[in-house]
């Protein structure tokens, strides 16, 4: 596959955003965040917190004290991203939804 096909690949490939979950497996503590696409979300999280400059403080300082394996990441729900109109409002309205109905430790 040639330069061009990848990136033909790459814009042809759906977006998904959603709102994913970071647990403390040891204290049962949860962060909630809503993100405009999950793909390789995951990683994002680990090198700002193995960076150690991850802007929630309690999460960081768990993840410095305890290290990664302590915790897991997991994606709660997903919708393709094609259609919406606001993206930005669309998170900042599901982000309240969420944070209200699972009520994370870390905030």
């Amino acid at each position: 596959m040639n330069h061009k096909e990848i990136i033909q690949k790459y814009k042809a490939t759906p977006t998904f955003y959603g709102v994913i979950q970071i647990k403390n497996k040891q204290s049962g503590k949860t962060f909630i965040d809503v993100v405009p696409n999950i793909h390789n979300r995951w990683g994002y999280y680990q090198t700002n917190l193995n960076g150690n400059f991850y802007h929630n403080t309690d999460l960081q300082q768990d993840w410095n004290r305890l290290g990664a394996d302590a915790f897991s990441y997991s994606v709660l729900w997903k919708k393709d991203t094609a259609g919406i109109d606001n993206l930005r409002q669309t998170l900042k309205e599901l982000k309240q939804t969420w944070l209200a109905k699972c009520q994370p430790e870390y905030h």
